[in-house]
């Protein structure tokens, strides 16, 4: 579907419609909740033939009508369905040269990008109808339908041979390419395959929200699973048990490695696999997005030759990230670094990595006392789980190593607590730890669709039912983030994206971390000896200027970066 921006410039160059028609007509379709395109062919001002073949003069590309059109099997399937479908894009024609491609927006180039690549064919872009390209889609149905037609699993006795035969079938090494390759080609951080009762659902974590992208017929289900199981080299045969592997895809563009779990649901196995690029550039503190303050506690902390620098949050919050870009700013030919992990997530030169293995025995603690035989100066430790591990950690930091870490914790002030908790002594927790990063990540507003707004007074009484807004307000005056706080909430403009192709209509591109940094000062760690309460040491923070995580969120809603809902999403407790 063609952009408002797009459609103004081909109905202003067509002498359709002048300015001012055009405006009046926006302004009806979002008072109707319409889509302008939909609601200009609804009122009968163009009908959608006209449009689309005027919108091809424009772009200066070719115009066809693929209704009647039968496509040969083997040109669509050069563009996976789930593409096809999102994109908008279908392969009509191909020779040894080029491919013909048909497309509702002529200026996706990122897309025409990825094909080329795929096919080492050269796109030839023709522009059709959003009815044309819909019923050119019903093609890949009938396709898919004569091939798993074939691939009943009735006759199946669970045999090794049977499943290794079934994982190398034509239809079942293509679905599992093409949710392989679109994963990697939508950013995905997972792809999860989970059986139902009567089909199988495959969904990617995007951004860190999880969208379904293909429904499979049941009877593919034993052949998907065989196939991931030959790659990741597990066990075809076993279904009771749980089951964890690995394998890598190496292409010109990209290497990535795929981590696989598997475990037994009741409609069968499930499978998770964990995307790790490692092609992957390592960030910077600044592209971390660290606000300035925050910023020169952490490169003044991670320059003390010993101590614990520790990274806080839950799963999925960008723990391992930050901690990979602190050493790779450490990473000198002059230091002996060594990290134990579980598992090993990205390789690093001149880093000493090594995985645990509970199995035989070597866990963190067992792997963290062997280092300190290894004349180590930056050790690394994936997760401190446990009292010994958390021990040895901290006597590591005082014997003159730097100790990088993380732990479980909603913020920077309660891991103060949790050490305690965990049986370590106050004296030390005090004399080791230098800062404490707690973070989440947040999705990105989407450059290509921002709009600002004022927030509703429905959206404020919700914001104020989870967050003191007020208080954060007056504290982020106070520290000259915001001016003119005092005027209260509903004077502040925000923002947010309103959902375009780039996006996959969702306003949202990438993620960028929000964080709370909590520097051990003289003051603080005489609060740590004292044993003081949460309370008493999140006061302290404040009269350090600590930034929490949601003033943090709140200035980069502020700027543009993300919006409140993200930040609402994120913090609760």
């Amino acid at each position: 579907m063609l952009s408002n921006e797009q459609l103004k410039k081909i109905l202003k160059q067509t002498d359709i419609m002048p300015d001012a028609e055009f405006e009046k007509c926006l302004k009806e379709a979002e008072k109707n909740g319409k889509k302008l395109e939909n609601y200009l062919i609804e009122k009968k001002v163009i009908t959608s033939g006209s449009l689309y073949e005027n919108a091809a003069k424009f772009f200066k590309v070719p115009f066809i009508d693929l209704k009647n059109q039968v496509v040969r099997k083997d040109i669509l399937l050069n563009i996976p369905e789930p593409i096809a479908s999102t994109q908008e894009i279908i392969a009509f024609s191909a020779d040894s040269k080029e491919i013909k491609i048909a497309c509702l927006n002529p200026e996706n180039i990122e897309i025409f990008e990825f094909i080329r690549k795929k096919t080492n064919l050269e796109p030839k872009i023709y522009l059709t109808t959003p009815e044309s390209f819909n019923e050119a889609l019903k093609q890949y149905h009938k396709s898919l339908k004569a091939e798993f037609k074939d691939l009943s699993s009735e006759n199946l006795d669970g045999s090794d041979v049977d499943l290794k035969k079934l994982a190398e079938n034509l239809p079942i090494v293509r679905i599992v390419d093409t949710l392989l390759e679109y994963a990697i080609f939508e950013s995905a951080s997972d792809i999860h395959i989970e059986p139902e009762e009567k089909d199988v659902l495959a969904r990617y974590r995007i951004d860190g929200i999880l969208k379904t992208v293909m429904t499979l017929p049941k009877n593919v289900q034993p052949g998907i699973i065989a196939r991931i199981k030959i790659l990741a080299n597990l066990k075809v045969d076993e279904h009771r048990l749980p089951q964890d592997g690995r394998f890598k895809i190496n292409a010109k563009d990209y290497k990535v490695s795929f981590r696989v779990s598997i475990i037994p649901t009741f409609d069968g196995e499930k499978i998770v696999m964990r995307l790790l690029n490692e092609k992957a550039q390592i960030l910077t503190l600044e592209q971390l997005g660290l606000q300035p303050s925050a910023l020169e506690s952490i490169k003044r902390n991670i320059a003390k030759p010993h101590g614990m620098i520790l990274v806080t949050g839950p799963t999925g919050s960008g723990k391992t990230t930050t901690l990979y870009t602190v050493m790779n700013i450490l990473n000198a030919p002059e230091v002996n670094i060594m990290t134990i992990e579980d598992p090993i997530e990205y390789r690093m030169p001149r880093v000493n990595q090594s995985q645990v293995n509970p199995k035989i025995g070597y866990t963190f603690a067992n792997g963290l006392r062997a280092f300190l035989r290894q004349d180590p100066d930056i050790i690394m430790v994936g997760e401190i789980r446990d009292q010994e591990t958390a021990e040895i950690a901290i006597h590591a930091a005082m014997t003159g190593h730097l100790v990088l870490s993380t732990l479980h914790t909603n913020d920077a002030v309660t891991t103060l607590p949790r050490l305690s908790d965990m049986g370590v002594p106050a004296f030390l927790v005090a004399s080791t730890t230098n800062v404490i990063i707690a973070q989440r990540l947040v999705r990105k507003i989407c450059p290509n669709c921002i709009q600002s707004y004022k927030l509703d007074k429905e959206m404020i009484e919700e914001l104020k039912k989870q967050i003191d807004i007020e208080n954060i307000l007056k504290t982020m005056e106070e520290k000259k983030i915001i001016i003119n706080a005092k005027r209260g909430i509903e004077s502040l403009l925000f923002y947010r994206g309103k959902g375009c192709k780039q996006c996959s209509a969702s306003g949202y591109k990438g993620r960028i971390g929000i964080y709370e940094v909590l520097e051990i000062t003289d003051e603080m760690q005489e609060l740590i000896l004292k044993k003081a309460t949460p309370a008493e040491l999140k006061a302290q923070a404040e009269k350090q200027n600590m930034l929490t995580i949601i003033e943090d969120g709140f200035i980069k809603a502020k700027n543009g970066i993300t919006t409140i809902e993200e930040i609402m999403r994120v913090t609760k407790e």
